[in-house]
């Protein structure tokens, strides 16, 4: 059954035009049953799975009821893990982007505290955060919730779980008794229920019967593919592949722009889609992507909500989404309506812990496979054009070229040679220059294995719900397509504007700093300055060297790129 749109739901002109710019067509199932409750001030148990959209079914109510003339806290999410509050911190700002004066802020452990305090200190109205650390600025008096109106446990089931039960308690039994309270569970257990008994008034029960994760239809692979590979190996896929049409998913839009760029000039027909492309620019690409005008779409995450195209072949996870529930959005792009779909991953180095947890939270394990050598892929591209020459003859689909042939025939060559010719220029026509890329130089025995990956014990555990993230060194930037195990970006301060070349910087680096053969990987150049990768065990004495040497006769500066947010998705 289909449901209402937002704008039935009873949310204000700016909450609907935060949604508009998001993409969502239409809520899902527990935002359609629970935002018009929650609005209406009633509690909430939301029994929904990961995967169902229930951080925008509390977020826009929450909102909703927030005064912006007050800069104290005025609602509290918690949630299990730092990573899950960062998550949701986004999504509140993300769907409150319209509402003007809001301020909210994440507070988690292993955070530096006086950030945290010198954001409360200034006035926020929404606080989301792991109990552990919420109860410590609650203790230390930093954290005033005598003006709370709404609280929400995400995945309350899970905070249990996590030993959280005793500072749950403690805090709830300290916010003000007139206040809403919405719990969201995936399971309603002992622990949750018990909860409910004694911190809610009489909540309404939403539960969203849970779907499965994944379609069955689709075949599930994933390739180890170092960063500066990943360009090469997409495009050997897609000459294998052949697909009508296909997603390529990056994690940040950066990423989405040096993929798109590349495939452009290898003679793909793709357009982009993330956060700093305009509506209208949107719908005109959407819909070239829909004629087949465009075969492929590289895209973010957000800019792919409420995307809804059919006939979809394939989907690439360009780069691996953090989170599990992300993975299961992308790849039901495929495999739609019964038919048949394919979903790809590239990974690697510590990326294959994710793809573990995803296999967990999906109860399906993803087949490893071998990147395809550029032999094979010459093989599959002139299997194709035998068989559209097979095709043509048998339907009479060709212009007769007798006189031609037969000039050709006179002059001494045989109709072998002829063929043969004629069958080179076919594939010199459609084909293009590969990549060597170091993959194609390993021995396929020395690298892992599917059997040496541990199988997901049949799938009986208990499935998480939120995953950290890989902890990140002070080297690496957070996010980003150089985002691999034995790779680091650098800031390099010259770029096109400075007249330099990337042979000069290469050339520069290797002959100053006398670094081992494959220390420098990709080097992207900008108007103004560049980013280099680097081995990571090379990184920190290049940045030491580097001081206070110059290129052209220009000054520079070397160091570690962490990546402006802005370029994130």
């Amino acid at each position: 059954m289909e449901t209402p749109p937002f704008s039935e739901l009873g949310l204000s002109p700016e909450l609907l035009a935060a949604v508009e710019v998001l993409g969502f067509e239409r809520p899902s199932p527990i935002q359609a049953m629970a935002i018009p409750v929650a609005l209406a001030g009633r509690d909430i148990l939301g029994l929904s799975h990961t995967g169902s959209g229930k951080t925008a079914a509390f977020t826009l109510p929450l909102l909703a009821k927030l005064d912006f003339s007050l800069r104290r806290p005025q609602a509290l999410i918690l949630c299990p893990t730092r990573e899950l509050a960062v998550q949701v911190c986004e999504e509140v700002h993300r769907l409150g982007s319209k509402l003007g004066q809001l301020r909210a802020v994440p507070v988690y452990g292993g955070a530096p505290m006086d950030r945290q305090l010198r954001a409360l200190r200034d006035g926020v109205q929404v606080v989301v955060g792991t109990p552990g650390r919420v109860m410590d600025h609650l203790r230390r008096g930093s954290f005033d919730v005598t003006g709370i109106q709404t609280i929400v446990l995400d995945e309350a089931d899970r905070m249990l779980d996590l030993g959280f039960r005793e500072e749950m308690e403690e805090l709830l039994g300290q916010l003000p008794k007139e206040r809403q309270s919405m719990f969201f569970s995936a399971t309603m257990s002992k622990g949750v229920s018990h909860l409910i008994g004694r911190f809610a008034n009489n909540p309404e029960t939403i539960q969203i019967d849970q779907k499965s994760k994944t379609v069955s239809t689709i075949d599930q692979s994933y390739f180890e593919v170092r960063e500066r590979s990943k360009v090469e190996v997409l495009s050997r896929l897609l000459d294998m592949e052949q697909a009508r049409l296909a997603i390529i998913f990056c994690n940040t839009k950066r990423s989405v722009d040096e993929c798109t760029e590349s495939l452009l000039a290898r003679g793909y027909t793709v357009d982009r889609l993330h956060g700093d492309i305009t509506q209208q620019m949107r719908e005109r690409v959407l819909r070239r992507f829909r004629e087949g005008t465009i075969e492929l779409l590289v895209a973010t995450d957000v800019a792919a909500r409420g995307l809804d195209v059919e006939n979809i072949d394939v989907v690439f996870n360009y780069d691996l989404p953090q989170d599990p529930e992300d993975y299961v959005h992308r790849i039901g792009r495929t495999g739609r309506a019964g038919r048949s779909g394919r979903a790809v991953s590239f990974v690697f180095g510590r990326e294959i812990h994710r793809l573990e947890m995803i296999e967990r939270y999906t109860r399906q394990v993803i087949r490893r496979e071998k990147v395809p050598s550029q032999e094979q892929v010459e093989g599959r591209l002139a299997d194709l054009a035998l068989e559209e020459i097979k095709e043509r003859l048998e339907k009479g689909e060709f212009q007769s070229h007798e006189e031609q042939v037969d000039r050709l025939l006179e002059q001494g060559y045989t109709p072998t040679d002829i063929a043969s010719v004629l069958f080179t220029l076919l594939r010199e026509s459609r084909g293009r220059e590969f990549g060597e890329i170091q993959e194609d130089r390993e021995d396929p025995r020395d690298r892992r294995r599917p059997t040496d990956r541990r199988e997901p014990r049949e799938f009986r555990e208990r499935e998480p719900r939120d995953y950290q993230r890989e902890p990140r060194g002070p080297r690496e930037r957070r996010e980003g397509p150089s985002d691999n195990a034995d790779m680091v970006p650098l800031f390099f301060s010259l770029g096109k504007f400075h007249g330099v070349k990337v042979g000069e910087i290469i050339g520069m680096l290797y002959g100053e700093a006398g670094l081992p053969d494959g220390a420098v990987g990709h080097v992207k150049l900008f108007a103004k300055h560049s980013c280099i990768d680097v081995r990571a065990d090379c990184a920190q004495r290049l940045v030491e060297i580097s001081k206070g040497a110059s290129l052209r006769g220009r000054k520079f500066v070397l160091d570690f790129d962490r990546g402006p947010k802005s370029q994130q998705a």
